[in-house]
């Protein structure tokens, strides 16, 4: 059973992370990845509540579904490195090291002041 609501749940997350880089298409506001920077801080946000809100127990299928599938699904690591790399290949050394500060900083600042104000 949990391994189908990996499933669902990877699958709603990674339509929410389509959603949102369709979303962003077209739009020049910083030379930042704004996408995947809004993906990976409100995916913080959704595990923070599973667990320091809801405070699923990791054995039940709503934690699987949640904590694990969409929120697996809608953050992305892999494409945070991808889009630095880039503006390390562009020579936008400043706008990557921006990207990387801003990105852990904000994820990191949001999940401990979430598990602070949640319980």
């Amino acid at each position: 059973m949990n391994w189908i609501a990996v499933f669902i749940g990877g699958g709603l997350g990674s339509l929410a992370r389509f959603g949102i880089s369709k979303w962003f298409a077209g739009l020049e506001i910083t030379q930042l990845p704004m996408a995947t920077l809004l993906a990976n801080i409100l995916s913080t946000a959704v595990l923070a509540l599973v667990l320091y809100k809801y405070i699923l127990p990791t054995s039940h299928w709503s934690y699987y579904f949640l904590a694990i599938g969409f929120c697996g699904g809608f953050s992305t690591f892999s494409t945070f490195s991808l889009e630095t790399f880039q503006l390390i290949k562009n020579g936008q050394l400043t706008w990557a090291v921006v990207n990387i500060l801003v990105s852990l900083i904000s994820c990191l600042a949001l999940i401990y002041l979430l598990s602070k104000h949640l319980k």
